[in-house]
């Protein structure tokens, strides 16, 4: 099967929603009221632990299990990463292609839904969240993603179904009401293809804006407390829109997290390499990324990176923005002569939070050093924490846990 090409922006109604919001935003003011934006402090006496999808490292990914299990292992925040259904209802999958994480690819009845589309400059073939309704998802059920690796937890195939953001707060409402008090940490996916270049099956648009549903959801169940809710993306202009005109609208100030992949200086379009709404809309044509050009000492482009937005000047334009931390790649940080990439302390300096991502206790996934020698989970987590990380994301809360608060112990 092969992809259609990509859509022309320009005919999606002037680059749509990310663009419009960015607009309207900087017409207003170019700068945010400081008194909206979260404070950043020093680096606190007990950095949070954040599941990553859950205890995902335990159960299978972004299940109501993995969440409940992360809260009875004591992490400060759970994170689903949140994908819309073909009728507006915000779910939690790492991806919205849907065949590595549930039973969809042995469901007959759902055999003609399988496409392929381009996201994030990918062509991938698969079944996507966005073309089935709620009610259709929820005859799915979970699946390991990486069960060659995680063989456990591919026990729990089959027993779970793919949770709602909605039952997400109803279960950490519940663990409150027991005395275990936790945040979430909601990320966002994929914003510009779900708001400007994705279709639905049918080749009806997606058009849907993702920090604008988020809220909808945060609102409704009343948990919109700045100390138990983040934001992240790994774009730009969606965290732009909600810290200069949604959140404003809407009476709520949230800390909002840019997430950062690998730091090259010359991206290819991949979507890990630079944020992808750098690589699909006209930046340069947006007002409402100004400033930044005068930060990067260079106009902005297509060509820009992750790599240029880490530079100091940046991160301190990210600050003024209102945005909050960043959430860098742990193997960026981790460099192979046991140094810290002085990404995290030019952000600390910059008055960011900083919660690399992800720590996981297998070995396939532990930094090696220049003599190829590994090193465990918590050795990472301690020299993280050393050089200043304020939190960071993992796979293992249990023993995630043990070691922050041993190392807090012991500075």
């Amino acid at each position: 099967m092969i992809c259609a090409p990509p859509l022309p922006l320009r005919v999606l109604a002037g680059c749509a929603v990310l663009a419009a919001s960015l607009s309207q935003a900087s017409r207003a003011s170019m700068q945010p009221d400081v008194s909206r934006m979260p404070p950043s402090t020093a680096t606190p006496a007990r950095p949070i632990v954040i599941a990553h999808r859950g205890a995902s490292g335990e159960r299978p990914e972004h299940t109501l299990a993995a969440y409940r299990l992360a809260i009875e292992q004591g992490a400060d925040f759970i994170e689903p990463d949140l994908v819309p259904t073909r009728d507006g209802v915000l779910v939690a999958r790492h991806e919205n292609a849907l065949s590595g994480t549930t039973d969809v690819a042995d469901r007959a009845e759902f055999a003609g839904r399988r496409t392929c589309k381009r996201i994030d400059g990918n062509d991938i073939t698969d079944w996507f969240a966005e073309d089935f309704t709620l009610a259709e998802l929820k005859t799915l059920r979970a699946r390991e993603r990486i069960p060659t690796i995680r063989p456990a937890n591919a026990a729990f195939d089959g027993r779970e179904e793919i949770p709602t953001l909605a039952e997400i707060l109803t279960l950490v409402r519940e663990a409150e009401a027991r005395g275990k008090r936790v945040g979430i940490y909601p990320e966002t996916k994929h914003p510009t293809f779900f708001a400007v270049e994705g279709r639905h099956l049918d080749g009806t648009p997606i058009a849907r804006d993702l920090g604008t549903m988020l809220l909808d959801v945060l609102q409704a169940h009343d948990f919109t407390d700045p100390d138990r809710v983040f934001i992240q993306s790994f774009e730009l202009g969606n965290l732009l829109a909600l810290a200069r005109t949604q959140m404003p609208a809407r009476g709520v100030r949230v800390p909002l997290i840019f997430l950062m992949g690998e730091l090259r200086a010359a991206p290819p379009h991949d979507g890990f390499s630079q944020p992808w709404d750098f690589a699909a809309l006209d930046v340069a044509a947006s007002a409402g990324y100004a400033g930044l050009e005068d930060a990067l000492r260079r106009p902005l482009g297509r060509d820009l990176g992750y790599a240029d937005l880490a530079a100091p000047a940046v991160l301190a334009w990210l600050r003024e923005q209102g945005i909050a931390g960043i959430g860098p790649w742990k193997n960026v940080l981790l460099r192979p002569d046991r140094s810290i990439h002085p990404l995290l302390a030019d952000a600390r300096a910059a008055g960011l939070e900083v919660h690399p991502y992800t720590l996981r206790a297998e070995l396939p996934f532990q930094s090696a050093d220049a003599a190829g020698r590994t090193a465990t989970m918590e050795d990472e987590i301690a020299r993280l924490l050393a050089a200043g990380a304020s939190g960071f994301f993992c796979d293992h809360p249990a023993r995630a846990v043990v070691a922050r608060d041993g190392f807090v112990l012991r500075d």
